[in-house]
C-alpha cells in the first residue's frame, strides 16, 4: 500500500488527479506520469483564475480524456465487441449533486456530458443511447468510431481475448499479466477558493468487457463523491470490487470522524482487499485542503498542485515536487 500527501490546510484551492491503479508498463511511465503533471496544471489554472470546483474537475479530466495513454476518451479500451464504450462522473460538494454517463459511444469527452447531465437534468445518470442523444442534443455530436480507437487498444483486446472474456478472471489476468497493461480510470478531486468540492471520474473501462458493462467509474458513492462538509474523493481499480464496498463513500465516511486523508484511504483500501480481494487507489483532498493519494497496486501516476507547487509521483513511496 502506497500513500502521498497529507498537509496543512490552504484556503487558495488544491486540485489532485490520478491516471489509474495499475501496474503501469515502465515504457508508459514517463507519459503517464507527464499526463498528470499536464493535467494538475491545467486544474490550477482554473483554480488560479476563480473557477469553481467543477470547473476544476471537468477541465482537469478533460486533459486526460484528450491523452491517449489514459484509459478514457481517446484512450479508452475496447469491449468483446472491439468498440469503446464510456462512463464519467461529475459530483459537486455543494448540495451533493451528481451528473454522470454510462456505456456511452463515440463521444470525444464524456466528463463534459456528465456535468451537462449535472447542470440540465433532474437525474443522475444517463446511459448508451440516451445518453448519446443528449449529448448531441448540447453541443456535443459523436465523433468517428476510430478517433478514439488506438492502436495499444487493439492490441491489448486481441491479447487478452487469449486469456478470458470474463471481467473478474480479466483482472485477475492483469494481475499475472501486469506488464502488459498501462490504462486505468483517470480521476480528479478539487477544493475551490470558495470552500466548494468536487470530483470528477471518468473511463473506458476494462478490456474485453461485455457490452453494456459498466463499472463504479460513474456511480455516486463508489467511483467519487464529493461533501463540501467533509471533502472529495475519485478511485480507480477494480470495478466491481470498488461498487460492493462503496469506495467512495467509505473514504469520506472515513474522513468524516476525523481519520486523516491518507489514513482513510489506506483503512479502505485494506477493507476492500479483505471483504471482496480487490485492489485500487484513490485520490483525496478534505474540505480543509488537506490530501490523500493513496494506492494497493503496483503504481498509481498521481498529481497535485498546493500553495503553488506541483506535488507527483507514480511508485510506492515516491513524492517529487516542483515549483510552479
Amino acid at each position: 500500500m502506497a500513500a502521498s500527501g497529507m498537509d496543512e490546510a490552504v484556503t487558495a484551492g488544491v486540485v489532485v488527479v490520478h491516471g489509474g491503479a495499475w501496474d503501469v508498463p515502465q515504457h508508459l511511465w514517463e507519459a503517464t506520469q507527464e499526463g498528470v503533471k499536464a493535467a494538475a496544471r491545467r486544474g490550477h489554472q482554473v483554480l488560479s483564475s476563480g473557477g469553481s470546483a467543477v470547473e476544476v474537475v471537468e477541465a482537469t479530466v478533460v486533459v486526460l480524456e484528450d491523452n491517449p495513454v489514459f484509459d478514457a476518451g481517446r484512450g479508452s479500451v475496447l469491449t468483446q465487441d472491439g468498440e469503446v464504450e464510456m462512463d464519467a462522473l461529475v459530483m459537486s460538494g455543494e448540495g451533493l449533486r451528481a451528473g454522470a454517463v454510462a456505456a456511452i459511444k463515440n463521444i470525444q469527452n464524456p466528463v463534459k456530458v456528465a456535468r451537462l447531465v449535472l447542470e440540465k437534468t433532474p437525474h443522475v445518470m444517463l446511459a448508451g443511447e440516451g445518453a448519446c442523444r443528449f449529448a448531441a442534443a448540447h453541443g456535443h455530436p459523436q465523433v468517428p468510431p476510430d478517433t478514439l480507437v488506438t492502436p495499444y487498444a487493439k492490441q491489448k483486446l486481441e491479447t487478452f481475448k487469449k486469456f478470458t472474456k470474463s471481467v473478474d478472471t480479466l483482472f485477475n489476468v492483469l494481475q499475472i499479466q501486469q506488464k502488459q497493461s498501462g490504462h486505468d480510470t483517470v480521476g480528479c478531486a478539487a477544493l475551490d477558493s470558495f470552500g466548494h468540492t468536487a470530483c470528477a471520474t471518468s473511463t473506458g473501462g476494462i478490456t474485453a468487457k461485455m457490452p453494456g458493462r459498466v463499472g463504479d467509474s460513474p456511480v455516486p458513492g463508489a467511483g467519487g463523491y464529493a461533501d463540501d462538509q467533509i471533502g472529495a474523493v475519485s478511485t480507480t481499480g477494480h470495478g466491481e470490487s470498488i461498487m460492493r464496498v462503496c469506495l467512495a463513500r467509505h473514504i469520506t465516511a472515513t474522513m468524516a470522524t476525523g481519520v486523516p486523508v491518507n489514513t482513510s484511504i489506506q483503512q479502505s483500501l485494506e477493507l476492500m482487499a479483505k471483504r471482496v480481494e480487490g485492489c485500487g487507489g484513490a485520490v483525496a483532498v478534505s474540505c480543509n485542503g488537506e490530501v490523500g493519494v493513496g494506492f494497493s497496486t503496483p503504481c498509481m501516476p498521481w498529481a497535485y498542485v498546493k500553495d503553488c507547487v506541483l506535488h507527483y509521483g507514480i511508485h510506492p513511496g515516491q513524492h517529487m515536487k516542483e515549483d510552479l
